[in-house]
């Protein structure tokens, strides 16, 4: 493809229209910080299986002290991070 003096994806040789706001949504979605050690779990588990979350998995979390804020900047963190990492992956495939 041509360059057009957009950044783009770190797969060598492609190119999207959208590589521009997949940088700002990197960039946005980092955390300033590790989850702390008791979601972990909950995080890991956000980011390689998102559909076996469980309320009870919320609850638990809630009761060793997070918030819901905290939880749902946990859980963004790292469902952006599992969907750019996916990406990527795909982006690697077709180079």
């Amino acid at each position: 493809m041509v360059a057009t003096g957009r950044q783009t994806s770190t797969v060598p040789g492609i190119e999207t229209r959208y590589d521009q706001l997949i940088e700002r949504l990197r960039v946005a979605s980092q955390s300033t910080r590790e989850p702390p050690a008791v979601a972990q779990p909950y995080a890991d588990t956000v980011r390689r299986n998102a559909y076996r979350v469980k309320d009870a998995d919320i609850d638990a979390l809630c009761a060793s002290g997070l918030s819901e804020d905290e939880i749902f900047e946990i859980t963004v963190s790292a469902a952006v991070a599992a969907g750019l990492e996916r990406l990527e992956a795909g982006l690697g495939a077709l180079a």
